[in-house]
């Protein structure tokens, strides 16, 4: 397994890159925080889940992703995972969020799998939502964690005005959510700044998988991803298809 933080913070690159090592044989922990946007699933209607205007006051893009279920929201408070792997025989399971788990517990985070493959506080509040994409005998999996992410501005963009526009778009699933910061602190356990919470999360990955380095994109890697940012992720037709 190898471990790559992306060094950009723009949405459209970050899902392009996902695409992209997906489409490669390596397997990957790709990690990465994005610029305030929502990423809606592949089958879901813009129009269900997202208040446009808001968004658009705001500076949040809205980018369709690759893989199915629900809308979610990115900005710099939030980390994000995304696991890509070759396919097994082994049916589909969580235990993809294991070195997530794990990672954590070393934080002093406390977490459960819930049984949406997402992470839960004990208190009942979840902190990572996820979503999984399967083809060509690959697999990917990615997911959210919320450290210090604004709350208000996720409840708001994600709260369209006429939630079943579009009947046949699938339908995200509300949850409660908390910052994992905000629980730390009712805790009254250690607060990390969120960039020291990234490097000791990232670190701790690292350890996981016994890996000694980050992985780095190539030149050459940087251009095809920018292709398919400008043809596919920076496009309307894409993001807006439905």
């Amino acid at each position: 397994m190898l471990v790559l933080f992306s060094h950009s913070h723009v949405p459209s690159f970050n899902l392009a890159a996902e695409e992209y090592l997906f489409s490669t044989q390596e397997e990957y922990l790709f990690l990465y925080v994005n610029e305030p946007c929502v990423i809606i699933g592949y089958n879901q209607a813009v129009v269900n889940e997202v208040d446009l205007d808001f968004c658009i006051e705001n500076d949040i893009r809205v980018i369709r992703r690759l893989s199915g279920g629900g809308a979610v929201y990115h900005d710099l408070g939030n980390l994000n995972y995304c696991f890509i792997s070759n396919k097994t025989e082994a049916p589909l399971s969580a235990d993809f969020l294991l070195p997530v788990t794990h990672g954590l517990y070393q934080l002093d985070i406390p977490v459960e799998i819930g049984k949406r493959k997402d992470l839960w506080l004990p208190d009942g509040h979840k902190v990572s939502g996820t979503a999984s994409h399967v083809s060509k005998g690959r697999e990917l999996h990615h997911g959210t964690l919320l450290y210090e992410s604004n709350l208000e501005h996720l409840q708001r963009s994600l709260n369209p005005e006429k939630r079943n526009l579009i009947a046949k778009a699938t339908a995200s699933v509300p949850s409660p959510v908390k910052n994992i910061s905000s629980f730390l602190k009712e805790q009254k356990k250690n607060v990390f700044p969120f960039q020291e919470f990234v490097k000791r999360f990232t670190d701790e990955s690292m350890r996981y998988y016994e890996v000694g380095e980050l992985t780095l994109f190539s030149t050459a890697d940087i251009a095809d991803i920018e292709a398919l940012q400008r043809n596919k992720y920076s496009q309307r037709e894409w993001n807006y298809k439905m």
